[in-house]
């Protein structure tokens, strides 16, 4: 489906699109602009008129490349408040995101190509993040292990700042306990905290 062409797609052609996204989200994040069109077609398993019948240029397919990732990562907060208590669901959704923005680093180079082609990859990235955040924010707070003085934006440029520590593996390391730091901030603590549940 393309602008021009509106209409659903078939369950195979969905199933080979959604193919051709992961496998070149996988292969941007490793090659970058490296990574070649003929290669993500093969591995996905389907021909290269398949690929350019769902994207007609290599940017369609970064910025949706993109796109999927970010989906998935906002989309795992329900799933995580569904299966845990709010406090323990952001918590590993923080795991999500400094995994999300490592994959995002390796996909630089294919990024800043879309860019100067005219594309906009990060138009919504920072509302619908500021949005999934505020989200797992509301439930902590409604179940009193939250603070309530907390911006979402607040924590998402300090998930962002974080994040950059896991450039190289002696940082990674680090990552967990800085989470938790970071975790043990946002909570409620005791009813002489001045951000108590009201």
């Amino acid at each position: 489906m393309t602008a021009a062409d509106p209409r659903p797609l078939r369950a195979d052609a969905r199933r080979n699109r959604d193919r051709l996204i992961e496998v070149a989200a996988r292969a941007f994040a490793q090659g970058g602009t490296e990574a070649t069109l003929d290669a993500i077609a093969k591995e996905a398993g389907v021909g290269i008129g398949t690929l350019y019948r769902h994207f007609a240029t290599r940017e369609e397919l970064v910025e949706a490349a993109y796109r999927s990732e970010l989906a998935q990562l906002c989309d795992s907060a329900a799933e995580l408040l569904e299966a845990r208590e709010p406090d323990a669901a952001l918590r590993a959704w923080m795991d999500g995101f400094v995994h999300y923005m490592t994959t995002k680093r390796g996909m630089s180079d294919a990024l800043r190509a879309l860019i100067a082609s005219g594309g906009d990859p990060f138009a919504h990235s920072r509302a619908m993040l500021t949005a999934t955040i505020a989200e797992l924010l509301r439930a902590g707070t409604a179940a009193g292990l939250v603070r309530t003085d907390v911006d979402p934006t607040d924590v998402l440029f300090s998930l962002s700042g974080l994040s950059l520590a896991a450039a190289t593996p002696e940082h990674q390391a680090r990552m967990a306990r800085l989470l938790d730091l970071l975790m043990d901030g946002l909570r409620y603590h005791s009813a002489a905290d001045t951000a108590a549940p009201k």
